[in-house]
């Protein structure tokens, strides 16, 4: 069955890096490439929100809270989010997603993304 496994979270400070990575596994009849992936994330007390895709043509869409500081990317079947300079408005759960969706379709939506991590913490402390 499908599988999404992230790992890579913890806690940093103030304008500090950190990188996310999610193994996917057992997309049968799939191939990587077909699968758009991307990360949601949701903080405490708000909503789940969209903060970088990656599709199938290779475009990439970001958060406006989070472009020119993270970096979505793809490999196969590893997906990392590369995050730089980050802030405590950052902290939350962080959750990756893969799914379809048109390309470069500039809204992030959770209903696109069929199958989920289980999610991993990342705080950012002042």
């Amino acid at each position: 069955q499908a599988q999404l496994v992230e790992s890579g979270g913890g806690s940093v400070q103030d304008g500090g890096s950190m990188r996310l990575s999610c193994a996917a596994s057992g997309y049968t009849g799939y191939t990587y490439s077909k699968l758009c992936m991307g990360w949601f994330r949701q903080a405490p007390g708000k909503e789940r929100e969209g903060v970088a895709v990656i599709d199938t043509d290779g475009s990439t869409t970001y958060a406006d809270s989070v472009k020119g500081r993270f970096t979505i990317s793809q490999d196969n079947a590893k997906n990392t989010l590369l995050m730089n300079s980050l802030k405590p408005e950052d902290t939350a759960m962080y959750y990756c997603a893969a799914g379809s969706r048109v390309p470069g379709n500039p809204i992030m939506m959770e209903v696109d993304f069929a199958h989920w991590g289980q999610g991993t913490q990342v705080t950012v402390s002042s």
